[in-house]
């Protein structure tokens, strides 16, 4: 199931500023997989203002397309729905003490 390796890829990627990865921060929106193996990440950042809004989306798609089997990856920042806190997992919002 390629759809939960992109997953695992995808959690290895933390922001600096904060000790979480970017898929439990709730910034990945949406993953498609095509039948010839092309992945599509949509994704967002905590802000517009975000230091890492270069940064973030080119190590994730890094990760994505190091996957076996992945064909090609794009990864799209949006801000349709603009993040919040409530997108966090629980286990972020443990791991920022927001409990």
């Amino acid at each position: 199931m390629l759809e939960g390796k992109v997953i695992e890829a995808v959690r290895q990627v933390f922001d600096p500023e904060i000790p979480v990865n970017i898929y439990e921060l709730g910034l990945i929106y949406a993953i498609e997989v095509d039948a010839e193996n092309r992945v599509k990440v949509n994704m967002t950042l905590t802000s517009p203002a975000c230091p890492s809004a270069q940064q973030l989306p080119s190590e994730a798609r890094y990760k994505v397309k190091a996957i076996e089997g992945v064909t090609d990856a794009q990864v799209e920042v949006i801000w349709e729905p603009p993040w919040t806190k409530d997108l966090m997992s629980e286990d972020a919002k443990i791991a920022l003490g927001m409990f």
